[in-house]
């Protein structure tokens, strides 16, 4: 399955992982299983990995994931969204996605590297003084 994803129920977080080609078609059905999914909390955090993702989307396909993800509000309030993309085509739509999408994430940032994504992740979730 190119999209796939876990729940740490303990963290409020979704990890997707989208792996090879991957459709417009798949990522909205990854939303819908999602939306269907029990384990799912009402308000989670996102790590997105693109690592292994070699389909750019276009910034219509772009928006179109943004509407489902505007759609499922009544079901799930997204937080904040880090989101890996190592190349620099993927890491440049990204950075398109996050302006479509910030109506939806109360922050969203972009990395190069999973381990940047994780402690920016854990810095966000730190109590602030």
């Amino acid at each position: 399955m190119p999209v796939t994803y876990q729940i740490d129920l303990a963290n409020r977080l979704i990890h997707t992982q989208c792996t090879g080609p991957i459709t417009v078609a798949e990522v909205l059905n990854h939303f819908r299983l999602l939306e269907q999914d029990p384990s799912c909390p009402d308000r989670v955090d996102v790590l997105l990995e693109l690592r292994d993702g070699t389909t750019v989307p276009t910034s219509g396909e772009l928006r179109n994931v943004t509407w489902e993800i505007a759609r499922m509000r009544g079901r799930v309030q997204f937080g904040i969204c880090a989101i890996v993309a190592p190349t620099n085509v993927l890491f440049g739509m990204m950075r398109v996605f996050k302006v479509y999408s910030e109506d939806y994430f109360r922050e969203t940032e972009v990395f190069r590297d999973l381990s940047e994504a994780e402690a920016w992740l854990a810095a966000q979730r730190l109590p602030s003084d």
